[in-house]
């Protein structure tokens, strides 16, 4: 799927396969069923190509062809989620979607994505160590996302560095950090980014 924003055609959505023959599509979805359950048994810090291949019963070559790497793995198995929050910000129902005004849009944005990262942080940290370290396709998405509505919502600032300076505190590292370490709630993590949002749009 592929969607505009401002006349600017956007990156396909995260994960999206490609049309595939028949037994590639089983191989591929084989290979997502193992990887998903490898990380519900064990966690996603181990996640290895060569341990899901010999568990799938694929070739190590088969499973390095279809995603890459680790971070292209990750990318598939994010992709459900991924595909469901896109849709909501490019055409659900506001405050998220289309029509509220650029700055509510703006807040909405920032804290559903805090609640995305939240629920499946540990595959958010994975892709963060990949060789994309975090500017992956999503990010360039939201990227994509935030600058338009701030190139509406404060036309004199330089929008696509603002973007990134609102995105910053919305990473899996520092989110995982806040909770485990500071005991902050997710609440409060959303309200920072909120306050923080609100201050830029001034």
């Amino acid at each position: 799927m592929l969607d505009r924003v401002c006349g600017r055609r956007l990156l396909p959505v995260v994960g999206q396969p490609q049309p595939e023959r028949a037994d590639a599509a089983r191989n591929r979805q084989k290979i997502i069923d193992v990887a998903t359950r490898m990380i519900a048994e064990r966690g996603a810090a181990g996640l290895s190509l060569d341990e899901v291949a010999r568990v799938a019963g694929v070739g190590v070559g088969t499973v390095y062809r279809r995603f890459g790497d680790r971070a292209g793995l990750v990318l598939a198995l994010l992709d459900e989620g991924e595909r469901r929050f896109q849709e909501s910000f490019f055409a659900g129902p506001p405050p998220l979607g289309p029509g509220a005004p650029e700055g509510e849009r703006i807040v909405a944005f920032l804290r559903a994505l805090v609640d995305r990262v939240v629920a499946q942080e540990e595959l958010f940290l994975l892709l963060e160590t990949g060789k994309a370290k975090g500017f992956s396709t999503p990010y360039q998405i939201y990227h994509v996302h935030l600058t338009a509505l701030l190139t509406r919502a404060r036309p004199e600032a330089d929008a696509a560095y603002v973007a990134d300076a609102l995105l910053a505190p919305v990473n899996a590292y520092l989110i995982a950090f806040q909770r485990e370490e500071r005991g902050m709630t997710v609440e409060q993590i959303k309200s920072g980014v909120t306050a923080v949002a609100r201050a830029v749009l001034r």
